[in-house]
Order: structure tokens, then C-alpha cells, then sequence
């Protein structure tokens, strides 16, 4: 393997390129309307399909600046946005930070407490609120107030419009009043474009604030590792409030690609979600696994599965199980490949992709079993590996250690958060806490999360090798797999299953135990199985191990007492 790049940057012969020339988000739309005027974005609403082409969003998003400098929105004010994924969505991407603004992605999700923490840390100056989210906008209205006011995301006019928010403008008068017409300006590349704050399950939301810099690069590394053409049709499935949507519609608008909004969905009814993939012929399409394991079991009981073989699914957040992918393959002809990255690298770290000169040598059950794995690095991107020495562990496909990542769009810091210093190293890489390995081929699998691993007498054991194999199991839907004090062995395996509907009551702590026994050691093995109808979720989708812990933390404290 070649030599890690030193971190100091030395200076060579002088450049005649114009390399003060800022990269700039606006500048991937206003190429997108030059080159691909008619191409068209499509968003679901309550009201039905919305469609509109990149040259009418072009002249709703110069509308939308005029709106927010005449509301006194200066450069580096903090706008914050309470939507889904839909158009409007969109244009607010591009016309907060096209006039210098910073647009704050607040997760639909987080609770209550943790919005406010998020707006008053933040200081968002005005807030952009979907008609759905006037009371969770409401419930955070009496602990903080953006001097500028908020803008419902509406058709309505403000006097129809039934909330406690105050000073209130609706959206589509604010369009109607502004001139179609705006001059943008160069903004210094590494201004900040959007903030995203971390969801993780302990202590409050870190600060990620992406720069403009980082929003080109990653629109260009998305295009990339999505294989993006104007032929295509992309279903933005990951929440613009996330990470800006891993930057995928902007590298749709960078390819001349179909853009699919889905608008507001629920995973518990994925049939309207299946309809718009068929209708509008998506190909491509990146969402959690929390997503496409229930889009999944839809497709199960579908009488008539619908044609996705022209279609590259990249699933994140954690990985996906075998099954899953297969089950995609086998019933709707889809590729589900594995993508892995965070907040605070902007999303896009690995994406894995099988190298052909390699999968020729594998068995199909090889070929699977790589699927799962992360990934290969994007390009751009170093990544180490490191024990608790702190040095690289060979790159055998075996060895743990913690991943550490550092790239152009790797943060260097939290914004104000002094006290999370110790997350990133001298030499500017960032611990994710994730544990990993990583193969000759430079394929990247994450084991667990640092937290997660179970400490069992002295030995590691990998709550997601296991959750991955208990999901195996035909009667499972979804297992996650936690490790439980135990008064001798410091920690012991629990695990929690979701049965499908047919093999409810029909299945046994011992049928899981037994199909476990194929890969795990019986010192490995769960001490209990628990079969419950819901497993506790993250803001994002990811099992939410600190609730599971804190509600079983006594289970095996009691059996021993």
C-alpha cells in the first residue's frame, strides 16, 4: 500500500490557472438551466405531483433571494428550514447560500428540546416552516425567537394561515411580491453553505458547517459514484435535512438527471413511494437501510413486482443485510450497493463497487458477502485504520481498529464546541468511532461502533456481524443486538427481533440461537432473544443502542441475583 500523504503542502512551480476563482454551489445550477433548461423535477405533494422543468426553478429560486434580502437576510445569517423533500425544499438549497446566507438543516426528527438547542445555537435569523411542522415549530417558539420572523411553506396567504408564530409571511406570497431576476455573487469558497447539526444518542447536537468548496466537491463526488447521466432519474429518498441529502440532487442538476422529490412519506406505507419510482422510471436512489428493509417487505407481498433492473440503489446508515440486497435482486432485478460516511465528512466517504478482475475469483456467496461491505474510498478521501496503539493495522481484512478520515470535506472541527476537540487528530483526521477493517483490495467493512462492540470476558464480539445474521433468518425482519451488563463476564449479548408477520409465534429464541450457531461461537452466542414488534431508531433510522441498553440494562443483573 503507498505511504500516507503528509499533512504539510509545499509549493511548486507557479499555476497561469485562475485558482482564486471560487467553486460555488450557484454555480452547478446556473449550469444546470444553461445546459439542461427543459430537464424536469418532480415532487410528490399532498395535493399530488408537482412538476415543473430547471428553468422554472431557476426563476422561483432568483425570486426566492429577492424575497430573503428584502426580509434583511445579510451574508453568513443562519436560515433555518423545517421541511421535507420536496421542490421547495430545493430552491431553498440554493437561494440561501446563493446570497451568502447559511441555510440550517433542522432535522425533522430531533425532539423538541433538541431543535431549540439547534436554532438558539445556530442564531437562525429566520425559519422556513412546512404547514405539517407548525406545531413542532410552535413547541419551540417559546425558547427561541429568530429576530427575522418564520415563512410557512405554503400556497396560502398569511392571513389564512392558524399559528402562534410571529412576525409570519407564507412562501408563495413572498415569491409572488420578488423580481424574477437576481445577480449572484462570488462568494469566497470557503464560506459556509449549510449547517447540519449530529444526531448521535448522547450529549447535544454538534455544529457541521459545510462550505461551498465542500458542496461542489461533494455534488461532483456523488454524480461520480451514483454513475449519474441526463438519462437517469434520481429519487431523492435521504432527507434533505440530513447532510444536505448526501449533496444527490445537486449532482443530478451537475448531470442533467431527473430529479424525483418524494415529498412527505411514511416506511409504514411505502406503496405511494413504489408508484412514483415506477412512474417516473427512476434508476437511482439512495436511502437508509431503515428504508429499503420496509420498501422491501412491500415489494414482498406484491402481487405484481415491479421492474427495477435498471436501477443502482446505494444504501447508508448502517449496513445492509445480505437479504436485503438479495431480496432486491431476486424479486425486482435492482443492485443495492453500500455506501458509508457521516455528518461530519459530508456523507460520501466509501461506496463499494465490485472490481471485475476480483469477482471473477469469488463464489456467488462471496460476491454477496462483498456487497455488504463499505467500500472502497472516494476519490479525494484518506482513510486509516489504527489500533489502540494508534498505528495501522494490516491490511488483512481481519484486523480491527478505529476508522479515521480526513479529505476536503472532512471536518476540522465542531462549530463552538470546544469540548469535542479531542475528535480530531494533529494531522487533520477525524475519528468516527467506528471500529473496521480493511482488505488488500482496499475494501473497507465497519465491524461496530466503538461504543457497540460487547467487552464479554475480555473478548470483542460485533453486535452487527450478529444483528446481520440473525436478519438472515427468513421469519426476521430486523434484529439488533446489544451488549447488556452482566455481573462475571463485564457484558453479554441481547438480542431483539422483529418477526414477520407469517412467523409470529411460530419462532423460537432456540430457531435463532441454532441459526446463529452457523457463524458464531457458543460463548458468542446471545444469552436472551427477545421478540418485540418495534426496535427503538435514531433521528436518521439507526438502531438507537442507548435506549435498548437503558431499558434491558438490569435484565441479566436479575437472572443472576
Amino acid at each position: 500500500m503507498e505511504k500516507e500523504t503528509r499533512m504539510e503542502t509545499i509549493k511548486g512551480f507557479p499555476a497561469t490557472s485562475h485558482d482564486d476563482f471560487p467553486l460555488n454551489v450557484t454555480t452547478i445550477l446556473r449550469h444546470a438551466v444553461r445546459n439542461y433548461a427543459g430537464q424536469k423535477i418532480v415532487s410528490r405533494t399532498p395535493g399530488g405531483i408537482f412538476r415543473y422543468t430547471f428553468k422554472d426553478s431557476y426563476e422561483r429560486i432568483q425570486r426566492l433571494a429577492n424575497a430573503l434580502e428584502a426580509l434583511g437576510i445579510r451574508q453568513g445569517d443562519r436560515v433555518g428550514v423545517l421541511e421535507w423533500n420536496t421542490y421547495r425544499y430545493h430552491e431553498l438549497c440554493f437561494a440561501i447560500p446563493g446570497i451568502a446566507a447559511v441555510m440550517l438543516q433542522m432535522n425533522m426528527r430531533l425532539s423538541p428540546s433538541d431543535l431549540v438547542y439547534v436554532a438558539n445555537h445556530a442564531q437562525a435569523e429566520l425559519v422556513f416552516v412546512d404547514e405539517t411542522a407548525i406545531p413542532a415549530a410552535e413547541a419551540i417558539a417559546a425558547e427561541f425567537t429568530p429576530r427575522k420572523g418564520w415563512v410557512i411553506l405554503t400556497d396560502k396567504k398569511p392571513a389564512d394561515i392558524a399559528a402562534k408564530l410571529k412576525p409570519l409571511y407564507t412562501y408563495e406570497d413572498l415569491l409572488r411580491q420578488a423580481k424574477p431576476e437576481h445577480s449572484w455573487p462570488l462568494i469566497d469558497e470557503t464560506s459556509a453553505y449549510a449547517g447540519c447539526y449530529t444526531t448521535g444518542t448522547t450529549g447535544r447536537p454538534k455544529g457541521v458547517y459545510y462550505s461551498h468548496r465542500n458542496g461542489y466537491l461533494m455534488a461532483c463526488t456523488a454524480a461520480l459514484n451514483l454513475e449519474l447521466t441526463l438519462r437517469d432519474s434520481l429519487l431523492q429518498l435521504v432527507p434533505i435535512y440530513h447532510v444536505v441529502g448526501w449533496f444527490n440532487h445537486h449532482a443530478a442538476l451537475l448531470t442533467g438527471a431527473k430529479i424525483v422529490f418524494p415529498g412527505r412519506f411514511t416506511t409504514q406505507d411505502m406503496g405511494p413511494i413504489i408508484d412514483l419510482m415506477v412512474q417516473e422510471k427512476v434508476t437511482a436512489g439512495v436511502a437508509g437501510t431503515a428504508v429499503y428493509m420496509p420498501m422491501l417487505e412491500y415489494i414482498r407481498g406484491m402481487e405484481k413486482k415491479p421492474d427495477f433492473s435498471r436501477v443502482r440503489f446505494v444504501s447508508g446508515a448502517s449496513r445492509p443485510p445480505i437479504s436485503m440486497i438479495k431480496g432486491f435482486y431476486e424479486l425486482t432485478g435492482a443492485t443495492v450497493y453500500h455506501g458509508y460516511g457521516a455528518t461530519e465528512n459530508t456523507a460520501w466517504a466509501t461506496t463499494n463497487k465490485p472490481k471485475p478482475w476480483t469477482a471473477a475469483h469469488l463464489t456467488n456467496e462471496e460476491k454477496w458477502a462483498q456487497q455488504r461491505k463499505q467500500g472502497l474510498m472516494v476519490v479525494g478521501c484518506d482513510v486509516r485504520i489504527v489500533g489502540a496503539n494508534g498505528t495501522d493495522v494490516p491490511h488483512d481484512g481481519k484486523s480491527p481498529g478505529e476508522l479515521l478520515m480526513r479529505a476536503p470535506w472532512v471536518n476540522r472541527t465542531y462549530y463552538n464546541t470546544p469540548e469535542a476537540a479531542g475528535r480530531f487528530t494533529e494531522d487533520g483526521y477525524w475519528r468516527s468511532g467506528d471500529v473496521a477493517t480493511i482488505d488488500l483490495e482496499g475494501y473497507i467493512e465497519i465491524v461496530d461502533r466503538l461504543k457497540d462492540v460487547i467487552k464479554s470476558g475480555g473478548e470483542w464480539i460485533s453486535s452487527v456481524d450478529m444483528e446481520n445474521e440473525i436478519m438472515e433468518h427468513p421469519a426476521v425482519l430486523e434484529a439488533a443486538v446489544c451488549g447488556i451488563p452482566h455481573p462475571k463476564w463485564d457484558e453479554r449479548p441481547l438480542a431483539l427481533a422483529v418477526l414477520r408477520p407469517d412467523f409470529k409465534g411460530k419462532t423460537t429464541k432456540e430457531d435463532i440461537i441454532k441459526h446463529l450457531s452457523r457463524r458464531f461461537a457458543k460463548w458468542q452466542l446471545p444469552d436472551e432473544v427477545k421478540f418485540v414488534d418495534e426496535i427503538p431508531k435514531t433521528s436518521v433510522g439507526k438502531f438507537k443502542k442507548s435506549a435498548i441498553r437503558e431499558q434491558y440494562r438490569d435484565e441479566y443483573m436479575k437472572k443472576q441475583g
